[in-house]
């Protein structure tokens, strides 16, 4: 049974320390890459998938993200307005909880860019979500072929998709890609406050709920000013 999820929240609220002097003045979602913000980039992704609403989360330069959105309809853009109180990447996910529902919803990092392979893969994630097996399904991409990525992975990846995470010295083929599918359902007994989406990743895993869908096509991780210019050459050779 799969999911066609019509809710998503996209992560927008760091600090985008590792891309100054880019986020000097500017936040992050709003550094452009060939010509468009890459928070408009993960919202386009949304759209096509059949998005209607996106809760996106505010705290370093808010008025800026709230401003750039304003006029958006597809998908209608709702603020999480985080700029009182740092809550991380899990928490902040639990203060929109209330505006996301109850049905699995689409999860993105604001920093995340990817070139499609043949079909979508937004399209392709919700086409593989099983809510009876599944509580979370990461975008993994394969280490070897991503832009702007040089770490030793996060996860490996078992042949029905069960992810198991990377442990300490030890070296995989798969890194999030982030963007995701996630049951509410996991942020039962979530911490309060401040915390990492990480730590639902890691209680879906030991629960074996976790699961991930390998990324068609080329993944781009744009976290420094020299990823941009990286992630740009990509995207527009991509569309030549």
């Amino acid at each position: 049974m799969s999911v066609k999820p019509t809710k998503a929240m996209v992560l927008a609220a760091g600090l985008g320390l590792r891309m100054r002097p880019l986020t000097d003045h500017k936040p992050k979602p709003l550094v452009e890459v060939a010509g468009r913000p890459l928070l408009d980039h993960a919202l386009d992704k949304l759209a096509d998938a059949g998005v209607s609403e996106a809760v996106v989360n505010v705290h370093y330069l808010p008025d800026q993200i709230i401003a750039h959105v304003a006029a958006r309809t597809r998908p209608r853009v709702i603020i999480s307005d985080e700029r009182d109180r740092v809550l991380g990447t899990g928490g902040g996910v639990v203060k929109a909880l209330p505006l996301l529902g109850t049905a699995p919803f689409f999860h993105l990092n604001s920093d995340t860019m990817w070139i499609d392979g043949v079909r979508p893969n937004l399209t392709r994630l919700a086409e593989t979500f099983d809510p009876a097996r599944m509580d979370i399904l990461l975008l993994m991409a394969p280490t070897a072929s991503s832009i702007g990525y040089s770490g030793c992975g996060d996860y490996a990846m078992l042949p029905d998709g069960a992810l198991r995470k990377r442990r300490e010295n030890q070296v995989v083929p798969f890194v999030y890609a982030g963007a995701a599918i996630i049951s509410p359902a996991i942020f039962t007994e979530a911490p309060a406050g401040e915390f990492s989406l990480t730590k639902m990743f890691d209680r879906a895993n030991e629960q074996e709920r976790l699961f991930g869908l390998r990324l068609d096509g080329v993944w781009m991780h744009v976290g420094t000013p020299d990823a941009v210019a990286a992630a740009e050459e990509a995207f527009l050779e991509s569309v030549a």
